[in-house]
């Protein structure tokens, strides 16, 4: 794996400053990529919103902390596979299938974050698709072993996610040789006008029971909460407080999601974003 050394600390203008040292390490791309290689060193201001990805991408891809939540998330997925699998089904009852999200749900993106922070940018389409096209994302712990079990057990696995057409290749095949199974075009379901999974979740309802939904964005598990409004989301997380750990099993993320334009009123340039955060961060303290 491609590495790049950095140390990053706190500037006189408040904002973090970053260089390439011999501190620790953090990926910015697999295999030896052209694409995502970046050894020069680099100096340079940072923003709050950018820097903060970068220390959460460090704790991603560095902590035993994150390796055992994941984990965790896999165990409890487990257990509720084997609990609806243990008797056979019914005549005519409909088959079961889980539905899962892609992005920090199964695979860890964190390379392409790292990489974008360095450049001093946030979220780039363009930079995106080439990082799917790369197909080098690596694996969450306990995912391919859960599905693989699931695929065993002749549950039908759907992948639902806001990866748009243009990435469906590189995406197939980066699962693929990962391990994940029923890796083929009738299992995907990608963004194709809307970010929101209720139709496709519903297509899926049409032909099978599900049994579980996994996703790190709660979006992935009820429209209600794609709702911008960090309020209602909070109340949305009562309202489904029982379908935590049981058919939702939540994935941690804390790079990106809904809750980003829901803290900030909607999805909006860096430099707002930066000065945002900021603000509420000051705000909480008093």
């Amino acid at each position: 794996m491609l590495h790049t050394k950095k140390l990053l600390t706190l500037g006189a203008s408040s904002l973090l400053s970053l260089s390439l040292l011999s501190s620790c390490f953090i990926s910015v791309g697999t295999r030896g990529s052209t694409v995502y290689q970046q050894e020069r060193q680099v100096s340079h201001a940072m923003s709050p919103t950018l820097g903060g990805k970068l220390f959460s991408s460090a704790w991603i891809q560095r902590s035993a902390e994150y390796k055992a939540l994941c984990q965790q998330a896999y165990n409890i997925a487990t257990e509720r596979l084997l609990a609806a699998t243990s008797r056979p089904l019914a005549p005519g009852e409909k088959r079961w299938a889980i539905v899962t999200d892609i992005d920090e749900t199964m695979v860890d993106n964190t390379a392409n974050s790292v990489y974008q922070a360095l450049r001093g940018e946030d979220y780039v389409q363009a930079s995106w698709d080439k990082w799917c096209d790369q197909a080098d994302a690596v694996a969450l712990q306990g995912a391919v072993d859960f599905f693989r079990r699931a695929d065993a057990l002749g549950v039908d696995i759907y992948y639902i996610s806001n990866r748009n057409e243009l990435n469906r290749a590189g995406t197939m095949r980066n699962l693929r040789a990962l391990g994940f199974p029923q890796i083929d075009d009738s299992h995907f379901m990608l963004k194709d006008k809307t970010s929101d999974k209720t139709a496709r979740r519903n297509k899926v309802l049409e032909t099978h029971n599900i049994l579980m939904l996994l996703g790190d964005n709660l979006g992935d598990f009820d429209h209600f909460f794609d709702i911008h409004d960090e309020a209602v989301r909070d109340q949305g997380v009562m309202r489904f407080a029982e379908e935590f750990g049981r058919r939702f099993i939540v994935l941690p993320n804390p790079n990106y999601g809904t809750w980003e334009p829901a803290m900030n009123g909607g999805y909006i340039g860096l430099t707002e974003k930066d000065q945002k955060l900021v603000t509420k961060l000051r705000t909480q303290r008093k």
